[in-house]
């Protein structure tokens, strides 16, 4: 079953990268570093972008994060890294956008939340000044709405509203209804301060995956704006991942969602690139993007003992997302590689025929021999300790003849 046609919405360009219209669904992620901490903040950008982020947003939420920002941007362009950096605003972000006009400068964009940057004020003028901002500097802007720090006022208000209908709703669907509002009026607002529409994407996000479902699909039938989604926090291992899944897929299978973030917790010192490839292997299973060749492996059972084939698989897929952002330069279309790692003879060679090229691993008390399929037919059987290395090599001889023969000649002079 394929995906719907995507929503229709207008394209947004953010430093370079374009949002909405009929572009691809962008991944995106945030650093979790003290901006402050330049250094620091710059080496994860850079981890960020190599694992695939086509947008990195940080935090700018004091004085020395604002000062910090250019020095990050410009230190990133200085290797050659040309990720667009988000800025993202919380509370003061009206005052530092106006007092460091570099920092202004060097963001590709700016994340407004309008539940809290007018706190305290009867009226938005401090969502107004953040709006002039982006309008004097030529940027878009995020209006992103968090159910943690919904507008009290519009709420209390549509509360109130509901608790005098002769239908009244329940709170939690009150409560969805003016997050919508809320993106839509600031969205309404931002544009009659006159930043253009097609400077302007929303995000709607709560934690939990039907009510997420349930604001994304009244507010795309709302707006043409492009969409951000992710939820707010998605939570740690396996359930941060399995509820992000759920809610992405749902959304993009239906054709909303332009660009997608996967707000993992990560572990004390764990990978943030994880929330990365989350997004990207979201995509992938959908059949949106491509982004690295795919390894099917079988999950072992009694007839597969041995650990070995569970180590090749490990291997042989951080081999090749390793290998990537090389073979992303010279081979077109590698990304859509199949490649196979099986434990026994049962599935084994079938599923190594479907793959690009696939190895079947002896199970106990199989044959100790490892037959290798290329494009559906068998061209090696492989044996003894080296068994790894040499399919590795077979998957560099395939992948040069294959996709490297896509490239155009060399012209001799």
């Amino acid at each position: 079953m394929a995906a719907s046609p995507r929503r229709r919405s207008v394209a947004v360009n953010i430093g370079g990268v374009q949002v909405g219209g009929s572009n691809p669904v962008v991944v995106q992620s945030m650093t979790n570093t003290d901006t402050a901490d330049s250094a620091s903040t710059v080496n994860q950008v850079m981890d960020l972008a190599r694992a695939g982020s086509e947008l990195v947003r940080v935090t700018v939420n004091t004085e020395e994060a604002a000062q910090a920002v250019p020095t990050i941007v410009g230190t990133l362009r200085d290797f050659g890294v040309a990720v667009p950096i988000v800025g993202d605003f919380h509370y003061n972000g009206h005052i530092l956008l106006k007092k460091y006009p570099a920092c202004a400068r060097a963001l590709s964009k700016y994340r407004i939340n309008p539940g809290n940057v007018n706190i305290g004020r009867k009226q938005d003028d401090n969502f107004r000044t953040m709006i002039e901002a982006a309008i004097e500097y030529d940027r878009p802007v995020r209006i992103g709405v968090n159910w943690g720090s919904l507008d009290s006022a519009l709420l209390t208000r549509m509360m109130d509203e509901n608790s005098r209908s002769p239908a009244p709703l329940s709170a939690a669907e009150v409560m969805k209804r003016a997050i919508v509002e809320s993106a839509l009026r600031s969205a309404e607002n931002a544009e009659r301060y006159g930043l253009a529409h097609d400077k302007i994407v929303l995000s709607a996000k709560v934690s939990n995956v039907q009510d997420l479902i349930g604001v994304y699909e009244m507010l795309a039938a709302r707006c043409d704006y492009p969409l951000h989604l992710g939820l707010t926090e998605a939570g740690l291992g396996s359930k941060g991942i399995v509820v992000t899944a759920a809610a992405l897929s749902v959304l993009l299978q239906a054709g909303i969602g332009d660009t997608i973030r996967a707000s993992l917790t990560p572990l004390p010192n764990g990978d943030r690139t994880e929330e990365v490839v989350v997004c990207q292997q979201i995509l992938q299973a959908l059949s949106l993007r491509s982004f690295t060749p795919q390894v099917a492996a079988c999950p072992g059972c009694g007839r597969t003992t041995s650990t070995f084939f569970q180590d090749m698989a490990d291997q042989i897929q951080t081999y090749l997302r390793e290998q990537m952002p090389v073979w992303r330069e010279k081979y077109a279309g590698v990304e859509e590689m199949k490649v196979a790692v099986m434990g026994c003879v049962v599935n084994g060679p079938g599923e190594s025929k479907h793959a690009n090229i696939g190895i079947s691993l002896p199970g106990t008390f199989e044959q100790p021999v490892a037959p290798v399929y290329v494009d559906g037919k068998l061209v090696k059987t492989l044996r003894g300790d080296g068994i790894v290395a040499e399919f590795r090599g077979m998957l560099d001889d395939y992948v040069a003849r294959t996709y490297g023969a896509a490239q155009p000649a060399a012209v001799l002079v």
